[in-house]
């Protein structure tokens, strides 16, 4: 009996490409009311983030960097919260759903299908959070709050240029994906969290570019009246954002192809549906029937 606490690469690499399968085969409904949720759970962060960082202008007058790394230390409960529901979240999808094509589990079509899906039903629960209970509700409309989430989408979204927002993207997604594989590759929940909470920490405080969290906070900032416009950041953070992510998913998707899965193939595993492989999981043994 294998005793050890995680996977091996090569075995995560092969969980990934048949989490991509499930996913693929599941109803197009379900994966949209997924997404939304996971919109939802990754701005639970976002907004935690956001408290942590603008409730203290005094620090970071003084010592931004720590306020950056409080800031980010909050933020990974969000894909916690995601990973551990088994909700749909477009930047890990940027990584499983191109494994899963390379490999012949899935057809080419799915990928756009999905990430589509995905992508709408995230922005979906990431605008229902930024209005309803980050503005709504009056948490983030007063100062030191409001000023800060202004401020924010400057330095986000205004000032950087086009190809810097690209490539913080890259390296969001690189981290975000590494993380992902992390938590499939640790059996236990305590595990899958410290193994997911690292690389998110480093993304948020680095200041790396995430499109699904970006649709909270800066749309955040366009309801609190900042110089940000709608056409402003949909041309040039959502779209610079997105391709960005694409590659940083791909950097950790395609070499685990490469590395991992040469000599994988699906087999059964290509019409498998959610429902069916958790009674699949659910059903004993022999050996537990045997014992």
């Amino acid at each position: 009996m294998d005793t050890s606490s995680t996977l091996k690469p090569a075995e995560v690499a092969v969980a990934l490409v048949e989490q991509a399968v499930v996913k693929h085969n599941t109803r197009l409904d379900k994966t949209f009311f997924k997404a939304v949720l996971a919109g939802v759970m990754l701005s639970f962060g976002g907004l935690f983030d956001l408290i942590i960082s603008g409730g203290s202008p005094g620090l970071t007058a003084s010592n931004p960097g720590i306020v950056k790394v409080l800031g980010g230390f909050v933020f990974p409960v969000g894909l916690v919260m995601i990973v551990l529901q088994g909700l749909d979240l477009l930047t890990s999808n940027l990584m499983i759903f191109p494994m899963a094509a390379l490999k012949g589990a899935i057809p080419w079509w799915g990928i756009p299908v999905n990430w589509t899906v995905v992508f709408f039903g995230n922005l979906v629960g990431s605008l229902f959070f930024a209005a309803i209970l980050s503005k709504y509700d009056g948490l983030m409309v007063s100062d030191p709050y409001a000023s800060y989430v202004r401020a924010f989408a400057i330095t986000k979204a205004i000032t950087p240029g086009w190809y810097q927002i690209f490539l913080r993207g890259i390296g969001c997604n690189w981290l975000v994906c590494i993380a992902v594989w992390q938590g499939v590759g640790a059996k236990e929940t305590y595990s899958k969290i410290i193994a997911i909470w690292f690389p998110i920490w480093v993304f948020v405080a680095c200041g790396f570019d995430h499109v699904v969290a970006n649709m909270f906070s800066l749309p955040l900032s366009i309801m609190l009246h900042s110089e940000l416009s709608t056409d402003l950041y949909i041309r040039k953070s959502l779209i610079a954002s997105l391709i960005g992510n694409i590659i940083g998913g791909l950097l950790v998707g395609l070499p685990a192809v490469y590395f991992y899965l040469g000599d994988w193939h699906a087999g059964g595993m290509r019409d498998a549906e959610e429902a069916r492989i958790e009674r699949k999981t659910s059903e004993p043994s022999n050996s537990d029937t045997t014992a």
